[in-house]
């Protein structure tokens, strides 16, 4: 069967359109304890790197590796990384890490917030590692995401303190859609019913929190805890986020694991949501002929 020369270039440039938008998905995973021991399990290696390539960024956190040589073993030939420098205080520190898909997305600028703000110096055990992406194929071409992991002890107060990262980084960028996410803490005994009132974050209603309070992104059968939360802000970002895209992506079901052997992994599922594809412009119905 042969087509006219007409319904070729029809049929090119359609696909041209296609391959031109992308809906984009954005992951968080608490790796728990990530470092050389991990890395040393094929069995456990396999089920992170599924749950990495299953996402255009993966942001991963609770990286444990003093000699920075694990991290970068989880990059794939299509994706590139960035990773913050180590965090906390004392002795014990974890890293936070960005790992990228290269052809839908770029860093366009990377941030670590000082926290010395005057009067509240050393605000977060683990400070945000702040990324600008780039994402030119998506409705919204760009986006900040600002990730946490919070000290279960003081979760309420570091949940309230990144409306003050937030106002922050507005005063350096001109980025305007925001991307809150990582392990929160945001549950059970950690963050009351009557706290929320408490917390900025929830109070403001700019900010569009996409996980609920009922949301259990843990691993454990005797658990049920919303703990990872996704938060968003930006009029035009919250308009290209469908709320029903939020996921918490069940690893140990998806691949027939035991309790122990998911635990193994971690005790966190990874939560992920999508920014919708971009209009192609340019292209309209009937400009082609056979």
């Amino acid at each position: 069967m042969f087509l006219k020369p007409g319904m070729c270039t029809f049929l090119f440039l359609l696909a041209l359109c296609i391959a031109g938008t992308s809906s984009l998905k954005i992951c968080s995973f608490n790796i728990r304890s990530f470092g050389e021991n991990k890395l040393n399990k094929p069995e456990v290696l396999e089920v992170i790197t599924k749950c990495i390539t299953r996402c255009d960024i993966m942001l991963v956190m609770e990286i444990k590796d003093a000699k920075g040589q694990v991290f970068p073993q989880l990059k794939k030939t299509e994706f590139d990384y960035v990773i913050s420098e180590r965090l906390g205080r004392k002795s014990y520190k974890e890293q936070y890490g960005f790992i990228y898909r290269r052809k839908l997305v770029s860093v366009r600028a990377r941030y670590q917030y000082p926290d010395m703000r005057t009067g509240d110096e050393d605000a977060f055990s683990r400070e945000p590692f702040i990324i600008w992406f780039s994402s030119p194929r998506t409705a919204v071409k760009e986006f900040v995401i600002i990730p946490i992991h919070t000290t279960p002890e003081v979760a309420v107060q570091e949940i309230d303190k990144l409306y003050d990262v937030h106002q922050h980084v507005r005063q350096h960028w001109t980025a305007k859609n925001f991307i809150f996410m990582g392990d929160f803490n945001a549950a059970c005994s950690y963050v009351a019913k009557k706290q929320w009132k408490n917390i900025r974050l929830r109070s403001d209603s700019s900010f569009m929190w996409l996980t609920d309070d009922k949301t259990d992104t843990t691993v454990k059968e005797s658990t049920n805890c919303a703990y990872d939360r996704v938060v968003l802000h930006g009029e035009n970002l919250i308009k290209a986020v469908r709320p029903d895209s939020v996921e918490v992506f069940d690893f140990r079901t998806a691949y027939g694991l035991t309790e122990e052997q998911a635990l193994a992994v971690s005790d966190h599922f990874p939560v992920a949501l999508t920014i919708n594809r971009g209009r192609q412009r340019g292209i309209r119905t009937g400009t082609f002929t056979g």
